[in-house]
């Protein structure tokens, strides 16, 4: 692709570095920018700016927030005694949208996967495990994606609960395996979530 301009081409070639934006999508919406009032621009700039370098991350359960704890860790409504590990913050918001569940939850930060490099330790895993000794959590609900990459991660974490009182479950497979939870449907999710079944069943099914 040839670029009459070298600003043009810089702004194109960071715009396709987002996840799903090539570069003929990248200089669309450079295009589309350019054209729009110089403040516009300027306050999508201002606004990607902000959320770099204010945006806070929940000191109990990880989540994206704009202050320490964030708004469900720190509800009253929610209850404490019941804990769903998800992979990272998208999961959060699809499990929210189906309105199904009020417990809290447990962002990790990612899976186990050996062949990208991802240990145990790079995960959030070991404040999860300190959690659930100090004896509030009753039980864990494991909503990785059912992919190895998720079942390795949802094995890990239950061989690290051993001999700690908490019942341990995984969401119901309406979610079809390898499937990412951020593109289920409300429904399906909340029903999954609701139809939830203990971790050993499913470690006998597999």
């Amino acid at each position: 692709m040839e670029f009459s301009s070298k600003l043009l081409e810089n702004a194109v070639y960071e715009m396709s570095q987002l996840p799903g934006i090539g570069k003929r999508t990248a200089l669309r919406l450079v295009l589309h920018l350019l054209k729009q009032p110089e403040d516009q621009t300027s306050k999508l700039s201002v606004a990607l700016d902000t959320v770099r370098k204010d945006i806070k991350f929940c000191a109990n359960c990880h989540n994206i927030s704009d202050v320490d704890i964030c708004e469900i860790c720190a509800s009253p409504k929610r209850d404490r005694t019941l804990v769903c590990v998800v992979e990272d913050i998208r999961d959060v918001m699809a499990i929210e949208n189906t309105s199904q569940y009020r417990g809290l939850y447990h962002v990790l930060g990612g899976k186990i996967s050996p062949m990208e490099g991802i240990g145990p330790h790079d995960l959030t895993i070991s404040s999860l495990i300190k959690k659930a000794k100090e004896g509030e959590i009753k039980e864990l609900i494991f909503a990785l994606s059912s992919t190895m990459e998720g079942d390795t991660t949802n094995f890990y974490i239950f061989k690290q609960l051993d001999g700690l009182d908490i019942n341990t479950s995984t969401i119901a497979r309406g979610i079809a395996v390898g499937d990412e939870l951020e593109y289920a449907d409300e429904v399906t999710l909340g029903r999954s979530i609701l139809n939830r079944i203990p971790f050993e069943g499913s470690l006998k099914a597999n």
